[in-house]
């Protein structure tokens, strides 16, 4: 895949923007393998390749089991892998990036407010908001995963 046009530097401060709400999301108390957990779900459902290549490395980095990476997309299905604190937020994350019919539901948002305070219910979404930024911006160039 040929990158269509050089979005980072025709839009530095565009970018530096987006940075300064990672930064945010990186210091906002959320535990990171969490956040990039959310990060490659998201990304998958977008299908951006840099992305699901990028925060799955971030993860396997980290220590995530690849079994746990590789049943990510039917989180679901699977009751071991994930904790019910993971499920609420990658329920949470499914339902803001899929917003078809135009709201999230009730029953979602209960559910991730079981399992998360105001604030942090309040930061996940700004973290899922941010990754679908990244993922439709390096959908639309074309940014594929650096081996590419």
């Amino acid at each position: 895949m040929t990158l269509r046009l050089d979005y980072q530097a025709l839009t530095a401060g565009g970018m530096k923007a987006l940075g300064a709400v990672y930064a945010y999301v990186s210091g906002c108390g959320l535990p990171r393998d969490l956040v990039d957990l959310i990060y490659l779900r998201v990304s998958q459902i977008n299908g951006c390749s840099y992305c699901v290549d990028s925060h799955s490395q971030d993860l396997l980095r980290a220590g995530t089991p690849p079994r746990k990476l590789m049943l990510l997309s039917v989180w679901r299905e699977t009751s071991s892998q994930f904790s019910d604190r993971e499920r609420s937020a990658l329920a949470w994350a499914e339902a803001v990036t899929q917003l078809g019919d135009g709201h999230v539901s009730d029953d979602t948002f209960a559910l991730v407010r079981a399992q998360f305070s105001e604030k942090e219910v309040a930061d996940l979404t700004v973290a899922i908001s941010l990754i679908n930024s990244y993922n439709r911006i390096a959908i639309s160039f074309r940014r594929g995963p650096p081996c590419e």
